[in-house]
């Protein structure tokens, strides 16, 4: 289990609302379209280029919502700031919003896994049910990534012997087949299998290989 104060954080998290950030360098373009998402009821950040953006974003990295990005701007495009974000721990998802859409910039835009990409002028009743989605999108990434720290955090709790053990258990292996393999005996065997579904807060094998399915493809912390 992850310990107090990452749960009290991601409770915080769960409970700030999500935020459109908008980064468009037509002033006027950027006024409309925020009072447009905010007459929704949707809370929105305007930033004039990508710069302005990244020096907030430096500042509160992990506020949850979307990017609503300009495809050109002056300096770093759309398309360069959806490369950087999604480097991030925490990446936004992105529904591009442009006066000057063509295929083969849809195409690299979707390809990075864009939410949506829209050609200016754009109205509410398309615009805004994109903008829902992305918000339901990083929801779901950011409870994926929650679990998987948990995940992590209980393997590291495991000792050596254990991390052996529960190697084994998920290939499938019986505890006297492990006991051999391990060069020990089988009661010694079920003891630490019963450590390591404790530890991992496993009701069953088939929950323990899941856990070790989602550590495998992401190893990164659970070392």
């Amino acid at each position: 289990m992850a310990g107090k104060s990452d749960i009290s954080s991601a409770k915080r998290m769960s409970e700030v609302a999500p935020v459109v950030h908008a980064v468009d360098d037509d002033p006027s373009f950027l006024r409309a379209v925020s009072r447009m998402l905010r007459a929704a009821g949707l809370q929105v950040a305007a930033f004039s280029c990508v710069a302005d953006f990244l020096a907030h974003r430096r500042r509160c990295p992990d506020i949850p919502g979307c990017l609503l990005l300009d495809l050109q701007m002056p300096g770093l495009g759309g398309l360069d700031l959806q490369e950087l974000i999604a480097k991030e721990e925490e990446p936004l998802p992105v529904v591009f919003l442009t006066g000057h859409g063509d295929v083969p910039s849809s195409v690299a835009a979707m390809k990075h896994h864009a939410v949506d990409f829209f050609t200016k002028p754009v109205s509410a009743d398309d615009l805004i049910p994109a903008l829902q989605r992305a918000f339901a999108r990083d929801a779901e990434a950011r409870e994926a990534r929650r679990q998987l720290r948990e995940l992590q955090e209980r393997y590291r709790r495991l000792t050596p012997r254990e991390r052996e053990v529960f190697a084994l258990v998920v290939r499938g292996m019986l505890n006297k087949q492990i006991a051999f393999e391990m060069g020990t005996s089988e009661r010694t065997v079920k003891a630490h299998r019963a450590q390591v579904m404790a530890k991992m807060q496993a009701q069953s094998l088939a929950e323990l290989v899941r856990a070790a399915d989602r550590l495998g493809a992401n190893k990164t912390g659970a070392d």
